[in-house]
């Protein structure tokens, strides 16, 4: 349990939710494809300023269906980042209401959402977010060793073959580029078998070639785990690959 005891030692200084994806029970994916596994009704975020209240986002109602690949896109500032943090469980809306995979997040407390996360989802994020005291090989192995379980060691290898790192198991990020980072994070993401998988931006620090490897290696895994991807982008590479696109303008989703 070496890499769970480094991991847990670094993790006050590590991104919270980092830790929090990472932890999943490694229940079943969703079978049935046309089953909603994201609803929002209303949701809303207002913050105040000095100025008075910003309107973030207001009257979004959305629904994803088990399996499917959305790209939520808009401008810098439309509400798009938030409205993911929102379906996440990472933040709350002013009002509305969100149900993740069966949960209603809306009625339920901070401990609690970070269940529904470890229990259900993946993250993959624009600055990679891997501990950095932990070889690519333990990055990977961290879900499964979270879990207990006894092949965490030889599914992270498995996984790291299938993102072309297979000959960096022992690196650490530092000594990876930033797309040798991100297949790691892409791979500790699967590690942990979501039903839903958010990606932030996830080609957003990488130029354009190492851009679109990324992208390929997404779907690709995306399909074999059958895993519903969520992701916010300004690719439009990355948009395009999905089966449908959420506009977002000034806080609405748009047609």
């Amino acid at each position: 349990m070496t890499v769970l005891k480094t991991a847990l030692d670094e993790a006050p200084r590590a991104v919270p939710e980092v830790v929090a994806s990472v932890i999943s029970t490694g229940e079943e994916n969703l079978e049935t494809m046309n089953s909603v596994v994201i609803e929002t009704r209303g949701v809303a975020k207002i913050v105040p300023t000095a100025e008075g209240e910003l309107v973030i986002l207001e009257g979004i109602d959305l629904e994803i269906n088990a399996g499917e690949s959305v790209a939520i896109v808009g401008a810098s500032g439309s509400g798009k980042t938030t409205l993911l943090g929102i379906v996440a469980g990472l933040d709350v809306p002013t009002t509305g209401r969100v149900m993740l995979c069966g949960a209603e997040l809306t009625a339920l407390d901070e401990e609690e959402r970070a269940k529904v996360r470890g229990e259900q989802i993946g993250f993959v994020f624009q600055t990679f977010q891997l501990l950095g005291s932990l070889t690519a090989l333990e990055n990977v192995m961290l879900p499964a060793e979270l879990r207990g379980e006894a092949e965490a060691e030889r599914d992270a290898r498995e996984l790291l073959a299938k993102v072309g790192l297979a000959e960096r198991l022992d690196h650490y990020p530092r000594q990876l580029s930033g797309g040798e980072q991100q297949r790691v994070a892409i791979a500790r993401a699967f590690a942990s078998r979501p039903n839903v998988l958010f990606a932030d931006e996830p080609t957003g620090n990488l130029d354009t070639r190492t851009g679109q490897k990324i992208i390929e290696l997404l779907f690709e895994l995306n399909a074999e785990f059958d895993t519903t991807l969520v992701l916010v982008t300004h690719d439009d590479r990355l948009a395009a690959r999905c089966q449908r696109i959420v506009e977002i303008d000034s806080g609405r989703i748009v047609a």
